[in-house]
C-alpha cells in the first residue's frame, strides 16, 4: 500500500462571502467517496471575491470564473478522474448528461 503523501492532493477554494462552504464540503465528500484509494487528501481553502476553484496538485481542474457556472458533480468527477486515475470507469458519471 502506498502512503497518502504519494497520492494527489485536491484543493477546493471557495468564497466565504458567498457562503459556498457547504457546496465545497459536499464536493469534497463526493470526491473522497469516489476516489477513496486514489487521493491523498482533499483540502478546503477559504477565499473571497466569488472564487470557486478546484485544483489537483496545484493544477486547475475547474474555475467557476473561467467556466461561468458551477460544475455538475459528475463533470467534476470526470475531470478529477482524468488527472488521478485515467483508466478508471466511473459508471453512470461517465455517461453524458441528457439534453
Amino acid at each position: 500500500m502506498t502512503s497518502p503523501a504519494s497520492h494527489p492532493r485536491v484543493e477546493i477554494e471557495y468564497c466565504t462571502q458567498c457562503r459556498w462552504m457547504l457546496r465545497a464540503a459536499w464536493m469534497a465528500q463526493e470526491l473522497l467517496t469516489t476516489f477513496e484509494s486514489e487521493l491523498g487528501e482533499v483540502a478546503l481553502r477559504p477565499g473571497t471575491g466569488g472564487v470557486f476553484e478546484v485544483r489537483v496538485d496545484g493544477e486547475p481542474v475547474w474555475s467557476r470564473a473561467a467556466e461561468g457556472r458551477f460544475q455538475e458533480i459528475a463533470e467534476l468527477k470526470r475531470r478529477v478522474r482524468d488527472r488521478v486515475a485515467p483508466d478508471r470507469d466511473l459508471g453512470h458519471a461517465d455517461r453524458p448528461a441528457r439534453s
